[in-house]
């Protein structure tokens, strides 16, 4: 049976997969178990296979990629307008194969084991750094349920958990409580701190993350997490790269009339975060004469709120990135106001 492309809708166990022919008609609908799906395309002529982006359509793609299948990963905000009425796995996989036969469909490319692998650190002290948020903001709340209020922030959490646990007026038990939380956050904190130390080791021994650093608002976190999670390749263009991180404005225009919103954010949350972050600490210290502060963002400052002039530096900053990772280039400062 020959077959013009071939789309799945994965999932754990049970895959949907959906067939055409030359023609676009549907020949295949099938429900195959995890353990069948290699040994099926195996038997299956070189086609093309389309799949949503996510985490586990990535082995999928190598696996398919090995037997001689095209592979094509495509984002799910762009499979979702396809979908029929009534929604189940057989009308997600047509809808699948509907936007691949698209000409002009974007697609995501396969990454290696090796890129992935690289990543799980950055996401792995993502998640610490959320758990410990998580675990302070629940210290507060408490304390604050026995009129105790403590300043924002990480520094502050000791003092914090030193008052609570000598208060005589707050219960032997919940004293208890509050300590156990306070060693809880402790912990977390070694944990990121450990991270944190492989990340800068990393960092020094990469020449791509090392280039980066020079770029005024990106630390070595930033670098070395744009280091080992970017592939310049991928993108065609700076412009590209940016509203792939969702620091590009979204746009609501009809009638000729052009309405510029507020950015997309769009693509990699933690990416775009890095860049607003490390903006706003260039926008906080920009002044004349400082290094880190050129003409541009200057003047920008003076039309512009701090926040908004932030966030179209970090749009510069990722064309930069992508420039200097594109060409192997080294960071060229820009003049500095007098």
């Amino acid at each position: 049976m020959e077959f013009k492309r071939i789309s799945i809708d994965t999932s754990k166990h049970i895959f949907t997969i959906h067939g055409v022919d030359g023609q676009d008609r549907v020949i295949l609908r099938r429900d195959l178990r995890r353990g069948q799906m290699e040994a099926f395309f195996a038997k299956v002529p070189a086609t093309e296979i389309a799949l949503e982006a996510c985490a586990g359509s990535h082995h999928w793609g190598r696996k398919f990629g090995a037997l001689g299948h095209r592979v094509k990963l495509i984002p799910p905000q762009y499979v979702k307008p396809f979908v029929k009425r009534g929604k189940n796995d057989r009308n997600d996989a047509e809808a699948i194969s509907e936007a691949a036969a698209r000409p002009d469909m974007r697609t995501v490319p396969v990454k290696t084991v090796d890129e992935q692998a690289a990543t799980i650190i950055v996401k792995h002290r993502e998640m610490l750094v959320g758990q410990r948020t998580q675990a302070i903001n629940a210290l507060r709340g408490h304390a604050g349920e026995f009129g105790i209020v403590a300043a924002k922030g990480c520094g502050n959490v000791a003092a914090l958990v030193c008052v609570l646990t000598n208060e005589a007026a707050i219960p032997e038990g919940a004293r208890t409580m509050f300590a156990q939380m306070g060693r809880h956050i402790a912990e977390l904190d070694l944990k990121i701190e450990a991270i944190d130390r492989q990340l800068l080791e990393q960092h020094k021994a990469n020449p791509v993350s090392q280039r980066l650093a020079a770029i005024p608002g990106v630390g070595p976190i930033t670098a070395i997490t744009m280091a080992i999670s970017i592939n310049p390749a991928n993108f065609e263009s700076g412009r590209h790269f940016a509203a792939w991180l969702g620091l590009t404005p979204r746009e609501h225009s009809t009638g000729g009339k052009h309405r510029i919103g507020r950015i997309s954010k769009a693509g990699n949350e933690r990416l775009r975060q890095l860049l607003v972050v490390g903006a706003m600490s260039v926008v906080r210290y920009a002044k004349p004469g400082s290094k880190s502060a050129s003409t541009w963002l200057l003047q920008l400052l003076e039309r512009r709120p701090r926040k908004i002039a932030a966030i179209a530096l970090a749009n510069k900053i990722a064309r930069i990135i992508w420039a200097m990772m594109a060409r192997g280039e080294a960071y060229r400062r820009q003049p500095a106001s007098a």
